[in-house]
């Protein structure tokens, strides 16, 4: 089992900025990604970052790409979702999500994933 706890989110003026912290715990060491999901309201669960447990590339969604950083802190067992140049439509609930190393396919597709944390709510407002 896994535990996912995020903090950090928040309401902000368009063009401002935010960082999203994921506290992991638990068998860590079964996951192969941790990634952040958003979902607005009437919308689907959007990939937004995925970063390997184990070293390697990020991957993010061009809709977030250049405008977001992924980052994590293995020694503290935390990811964190650094947000800058935020827009209205960046308004949803982040969610910290990771996979088990078992799983396989698209790293930013939500059914890859088998623990979820509670989510935090971003709002841009224009």
């Amino acid at each position: 089992q896994v535990q996912l706890v995020e903090s950090g989110g928040g309401s902000v003026q368009a063009g401002g900025s935010l960082r999203l912290s994921c506290a992991a715990s638990g068998d860590t060491a079964s996951t192969s990604y941790l990634t952040w999901f958003r979902r607005a309201p009437g919308k689907e669960y959007e990939g937004v970052a995925a970063i390997p447990t184990d070293g390697g590339d990020t991957q993010y969604a061009a809709s977030v790409k250049g405008r977001f950083t992924c980052s994590r802190d293995n020694a503290k067992n935390t990811v964190y979702l650094e947000m800058s140049s935020l827009k209205p439509e960046d308004t949803a609930m982040y969610y910290c999500a990771a996979a088990d190393r078992r799983s396989a396919g698209a790293v930013l597709l939500r059914w890859r994933y088998l623990y979820w944390g509670q989510g935090t709510q971003v709002t841009v407002s224009s």
